[in-house]
């Protein structure tokens, strides 16, 4: 079993805002993380499929990101929802994990492209997190994700 954790939880309110820490939010599927963007189908890249409900990022991209090119990323410039430690992201697709109490279904690698480049400002983002961007996921099932959560999915 791979088990890590919920370092931090970032919302914007709406496509291309800056987003913002929040101690917790409500998890609800089909629609998304309750006061981001994708929730009110505001996104810049907003459709109807699960892939935009909710995004993960490891806190250990950012580490390697840093070590490698000298980018020293703030977690809200990736405009991933929830930073991990400890679980390997990219091993969870096709796979269900849970997120304190909310189960969520990993569908697919969430890589960087030339849009958050430009919201960032930070050109290097690109290549800096290219295969470590994070995962785009499914929401199962209702809940509050908080700061500090376990997060635990089967090997």
């Amino acid at each position: 079993m791979q088990k890590g954790n919920v370092v931090s939880i970032h919302i914007a309110p709406s496509n291309e805002k800056s987003m913002r820490p929040v101690a917790e939010v409500r998890a609800v599927p089909g629609r998304g993380l309750e006061g981001d963007r994708y929730f009110s189908k505001s996104g810049t890249f907003w459709t109807d499929e699960p892939d935009r409900e909710v995004t993960l990022i490891e806190s250990e991209s950012f580490e390697g990101m840093k070590r490698e090119s000298g980018l020293d990323l703030h977690p809200s410039e990736a405009r991933r929802n929830i930073i991990t430690r400890g679980v390997a992201l990219n091993h969870l697709v096709g796979k269900e994990f849970n997120v304190g109490n909310v189960k969520l279904r990993g569908l697919r690698l969430c890589e960087p492209c030339a849009h958050l480049q430009k919201v960032s400002g930070q050109p290097a983002i690109l290549g800096g997190l290219i295969h470590r961007g994070g995962l785009r996921a499914q929401i199962l099932s209702d809940g509050i994700i908080r700061a500090g959560d376990d997060i635990k999915a089967d090997a």
